[in-house]
């Protein structure tokens, strides 16, 4: 089984809060406005970090952060993008993903600062679509916060979103594989 941590919208600030509570994760994904590379250093020192470009960022992180990421975790196909728009599948398909390219099990955005978990038809064709919210400067009422998730063997077994003092905030268990 891999934790996977999941957040969004630092703006070069890593609340000691956020960066505890990733602590025990095997994988940490950021889905941009990152706001300094310093943050993805810190990000490092707990587990490999994927990460995107967010409307905030620029070309400072090198080749390794794009606009885009397709990560794999544990057998997870990811598609991982700052804007909600890129990473909503339609019948064209969706700026995330190429012609041919196999269809994500999780889509993971930021910008909105509003956490969210969409699953079932208004996810599909993937499993799961989700933002974790802001860890700076939170939108819609919510408190500051990320999201994990444990994947395991190519399954999702559960998404939470929780704020930075671990309280769930919301969360889905999956019961079948994909």
């Amino acid at each position: 089984m891999t934790l996977v941590g999941i957040l969004s919208d630092t703006h070069g600030c890593l609340d000691e809060g956020a960066y505890a509570s990733l602590a025990e994760c095997d994988h940490i994904i950021h889905a941009g406005d990152i706001c300094g590379p310093h943050i993805l250093r810190e990000l490092e020192t707990l587990a490999p970090v994927t990460a995107v470009l967010g409307n905030n960022d620029f070309d400072e992180y090198g080749s390794s952060v794009g606009r885009f990421a397709h990560p794999v975790i544990d057998g997870v196909r990811f598609l991982v993008a700052h804007y909600p728009r890129d990473v909503r599948i339609g019948f064209n398909g969706c700026a995330g993903l190429a012609a041919g390219d196999p269809i994500p099990h999780v889509c993971v955005h930021g910008h909105t600062h509003v956490p969210h978990l969409t699953v079932g038809s208004e996810a599909r064709p993937a499993t799961l679509l989700m933002c974790p919210g802001s860890v700076f400067r939170p939108r819609g009422g919510f408190p500051r916060c990320l999201a994990k998730m444990e994947v395991s063997e190519g399954r999702i077994l559960w998404v939470r979103i929780e704020d930075l003092q671990g309280n769930a905030l919301m969360e889905h268990y999956f019961h079948s594989s994909l």
